[in-house]
């Protein structure tokens, strides 16, 4: 019998699904509260002066309010992390908001030094409850292949906010006092506090653990997964070179060129403008990556890298033109290594995403405290910004090379074991002996639980991520 032609609808081609877009209009509200929340972190600083002056106390002690906020944040985001990975994202972002709003509007009010330190540690609660649980809910939510860019939207906007706190700091200042400013925020919080309940569901799992109790160890869990502890020793590495480096950069330039510090203030301008620029620039490099199955790992040394090289040339350049050129380089690179970095701790364990975050920031703190240390351990501020900056960096970077390979993708082939496997429908199961992983079906999990969309190293998708079950010795 003669075939039967196939009809039109049968030779036609099938048509391709339009490219994922980033759903912005759906972070509205967790985009917002990450910008107040970097405003907050420098929005003291140019009041301190008029604030020592309202309450009747020095500038150095009325400086303790800074020291507050930061000390009690890196302190309880590991434990606050942990909460929110037990209870679920809703309930954490909710409930940090309304203490970062209460902290905000005690400030407002506050009429003693002693009133103003507590609002300044409710305020902090509420950024350590609320922040990480933010970071995990943009992972866990967008699509796989646009979540770096959602991601990276996020640190521009938490970046641009700690750069404009001065100056927004200094104009509120200027025209309603200082209170003005705390009252700013309260407001601009709860104006995110309708989006926040609108657009941040409740997921499934949420909760799922039952009546399963919230233990102490759970913190530290982080710290034995092999791929999380190890990334985050890179980014021990990397901050104390940027941020203990950055430290001494403006005495460095003064020394070197006499700049004044009007001129000195553009620094902070190619800081805000570098870390948004490299934070957005990571998110799309990083999805392209994943897309093209090479993996968004091999950023990670590239960015340590010619973040140590900048750092150099910004300290010891021969012009100050040259000095920021560089600074614009270093941070582009410090916001392309932070967006890569907070995608990865949030999407590679999605039952620790809170905590792995949570330690991303105390890591970031303990970093600079070393970096900032070990700078100023030398008799000129350009050696030590080009040493601690340039060399720590770099060091950096050697480390994150091991990561890269224990990241590869799992479409790689790998010893003993071949694509096909790795790319198999199969049910989960042990790997081959040797492999020292486990073998995860790809697309099994849903949306928002796979490793950022890469399939890297030991990944747990889905429901096994929640019970930890991982065998590339992460314990």
């Amino acid at each position: 019998m003669p075939e039967t032609p196939p009809s039109a609808a049968e030779a036609a081609p099938p048509a391709q699904s339009p490219p994922a877009r980033v759903p912005w209009a759906a972070y509205t509200g967790v985009y917002l509260l990450l910008f107040l929340i970097g405003t907050e972190t420098f929005l003291v600083s140019p009041l301190l002066p008029t604030i020592a002056d309202s309450v009747g106390v020095s500038v150095a002690a009325a400086a303790s309010t800074v020291t507050a906020y930061t000390l009690v944040y890196a302190l309880t985001a590991p434990f606050l992390g942990a909460v929110s990975d037990r209870f679920g994202r809703r309930p954490t972002i909710l409930v940090g908001t309304l203490l970062f709003l209460l902290g905000n509007a005690l400030a407002a009010v506050a009429g003693n030094l002693t009133v103003l330190v507590v609002a300044r540690v409710v305020g902090a609660l509420g950024a350590a409850l609320a922040g990480p649980s933010i970071w995990a809910h943009i992972a866990e939510t967008a699509p796989a292949p646009v979540r770096g860019r959602a991601v990276g939207l996020g640190m521009a906007l938490f970046s641009a906010g700690q750069v404009l706190g001065v100056p927004a700091g200094s104009f509120l200042a200027g025209w309603g006092g200082w209170r003005a400013s705390f009252w700013a925020l309260t407001a601009l919080t709860a104006a995110s506090a309708p989006l926040l309940l609108a657009q941040i569901g409740n997921r499934p799992e949420d909760g799922a653990g039952g009546a399963a109790p919230l233990r102490f160890t759970a913190v530290f869990s982080v710290w034995r997964d092999g791929v999380l502890r190890h990334t985050l020793i890179v980014v021990f590495l990397l901050q104390a070179a940027n941020l203990g480096a950055y430290t001494f950069l403006g005495s460095a330039l003064h020394d070197r060129f006499g700049l004044s510090v009007n001129e000195l203030g553009l620094l902070g301008i190619l800081v805000g403008a570098g870390s948004a620029l490299g934070s957005l620039a990571a998110g799309r490099i990083g999805d392209r990556a994943r897309e093209r199955g090479s993996g968004d790992a091999v950023w990670i040394p590239v960015w340590c890298l010619l973040l140590g090289g900048a750092a150099v040339l910004a300290a010891l350049g021969a012009t100050s033109l040259l000095a920021y050129a560089a600074v614009l380089v270093w941070f582009f690179a410090s916001g392309a290594f932070g967006t890569l970095v907070q995608t990865l701790l949030v999407s590679s364990r999605p039952d620790l995403g809170a905590t792995s975050s949570s330690w991303n920031s105390a890591t970031l703190y303990a970093g600079t405290a070393v970096g900032v240390a070990a700078a100023g351990a030398f008799a000129h501020a350009d050696t030590g910004t080009a040493v601690v900056g340039g060399g720590l960096a770099v060091l950096a970077g050697l480390a994150a090379l091991p990561l890269v390979g224990r990241l590869r993708p799992a479409g790689a082939p790998e010893s003993g074991e071949s694509a096909a496997r790795e790319e198999s429908a199969a049910p989960e199961g042990p790997a081959a002996p040797g492999s020292g992983e486990s073998v995860t079906p790809q697309g099994s999990a849903p949306e928002g639980a796979s490793r950022a969309g890469s399939g890297r190293e030991g990944s747990v998708e889905g429901a096994s991520a929640r019970k930890g079950a991982v065998t590339d010795g992460r314990a």
